[in-house]
């Protein structure tokens, strides 16, 4: 288990607050009621690998639940869900990749985005419009639109701007064995 430190909670929040922002102001709507597609996935999915599942899902539950409660049509537990299983499901890559010491490659690109795209179907095809659909009563057909376009939305966008992320993040990480020492 990643390290539960100070460190972990100051990055929890920081998750939250960047979610929240990124959710709420740098959005892009779709034709699908109530559906934005943005960039707080992939910020998500990275902070989750630095800091573990545990953060991962704090980041995606307390951030989706500020980002609907400041939204004005109150908050969507089936979809705080979806958010809190991404989170924690990006989490567990962190153990395979460890991306604070720089290993991100091909290997770890192909890894992240087959990861990323099972968690969203999961988070966006089944738990949230099943919670949907058993906590509010939503119509089957209606929900489960919502849930593929929000999927295609986030895996494109976790796609592109998280394996820009991760890449960009493992280039300033100093690499064993990189440093020399001057005579």
């Amino acid at each position: 288990m990643k390290n539960f430190s100070v460190k972990t909670i100051v990055a929890i929040g920081i998750g939250a607050a960047l979610f929240f922002v990124l959710s709420t102001y740098v959005a892009i709507p779709t034709p699908i009621p109530n559906l934005k597609v943005s960039v707080h996935y992939p910020v998500i999915a990275v902070m989750a690998m630095l800091f573990g599942p545990v953060a991962g899902c704090l980041m995606g539950l307390i951030g989706h639940f500020l980002s609907d409660l400041a939204s004005g049509w109150g908050v969507w537990w089936s979809w705080v869900a979806g958010s809190a299983f991404f989170g924690l499901a990006m989490g567990f890559i962190g153990f395979k990749i460890d991306l604070a010491k720089g290993d991100f490659g091909i290997k770890g690109a192909v890894i992240f985005n087959v990861v990323q795209v099972i968690a969203h179907l999961i988070a966006w095809g089944l738990i949230a419009p099943a919670l949907d659909i058993l906590i509010y009563s939503e119509p089957v057909e209606k929900i489960f639109l919502q849930g593929a376009v929000g999927s295609v939305g986030n895996i494109v966008s976790t796609a592109i701007v998280g394996t820009i992320l991760c890449f960009a993040y493992a280039a300033t990480r100093a690499k064993k064995g990189s440093l020399k020492m001057e005579k």
